[in-house]
């Protein structure tokens, strides 16, 4: 049964992080899918925005 994810499964997937990809990869790879988030959430409020204008220009037709 799947449910949220508490305090210690964060630091297990942390510390397994840590473990595999060392200390001075981590700064990278947390950047990277950072952008990688901002980039997406950027794309989907792009795509919402178009749809959007695009009903609304539909109605008053």
């Amino acid at each position: 049964m799947m449910g949220r994810i508490g305090f210690q499964e964060i630091l297990l997937v942390f510390g397994l992080a840590l473990l595999i990809f060392g200390p001075t990869k981590l700064p990278e790879i947390g950047k990277s899918m950072g952008k990688g988030i901002r980039e997406f959430k950027s794309a989907t409020k792009e795509i919402t925005d178009s749809v959007s204008l695009e009903e609304t220009s539909s109605d008053k037709k």
